[in-house]
């Protein structure tokens, strides 16, 4: 008995690790914002982002809270928690819930302000300011980002706080290093969903390059 349930238990393993291998890459295959890349050295590129439009929340609390909070408001929003403005006849508005579906893009952001972490996400290119609808949750706030230039280091693992300090600071070293001026705190990007494996995940630290905007 023992060893049928030691044989269940690792078909059951396999099961779930086969699932993270195939389901990870195929949930992560979703639309990413658009930029350019000036230059590349190894794990670290300059890139240039086209203006787009996001949505965003801000949340206070430990970052690692902050990124999950955000991210269930914002879910909430795309998955249908929205209206749109109706004119009537006397010229008035009236909001109506539509609980329309907006698809998921990749990564999800985080970058730490005085009053909080802003956790985002891009919004897909088909959408305009004027054809989205409107949050129902008044803290998400649907906004057009500007053109940006970054430096950006790419990594896999674990998105803990000890990686992600660990790969920031390569990132600090190597602006320091090729006389690049950086702004603003890191932001930090996320581009899987929770049960991808580790070695399989995407993962980014980025800097805003200093007079881009």
């Amino acid at each position: 008995m023992k060893i049928k349930w030691q044989h269940a238990s690792i078909g059951l393993l396999l099961t779930i690790l086969i699932t993270a291998v195939l389901c990870g890459p195929i949930m992560s295959n979703v639309e990413h914002p658009n930029y350019l890349v000036i230059n590349k050295q190894s794990s670290i590129e300059w890139r240039e982002y086209a203006p787009r439009i996001i949505a965003k929340v801000t949340v206070s609390g430990a970052r690692e809270e902050s990124i999950a909070a955000g991210f269930r408001q914002l879910a909430d929003y795309i998955f249908g928690g929205n209206t749109v403005a109706n004119s009537t006849e006397k010229g008035t508005e009236t909001l109506i819930p539509t609980n329309q579906k907006i698809a998921m893009t990749a990564p999800v952001e985080q970058l730490y302000k005085e009053n909080g972490w802003i956790i985002s996400f891009n919004m897909p290119n088909e959408h305009s300011l004027e054809t989205l609808p409107k949050p129902n949750n008044p803290a998400v706030i649907i906004t057009k980002k500007s053109a940006q230039s970054v430096i950006a280091i790419k990594f896999s693992g674990s998105n803990s706080t000890k990686n992600i300090q660990i790969h920031e600071e390569k990132l600090k070293t190597f602006a320091q290093q090729n006389d690049i001026a950086i702004n603003g705190n890191p932001i930090y990007a996320f581009y899987n969903p929770p049960w991808t494996l580790p070695i399989l995940r995407r993962n980014e630290v980025m800097f805003e390059i200093d007079g881009s905007n």
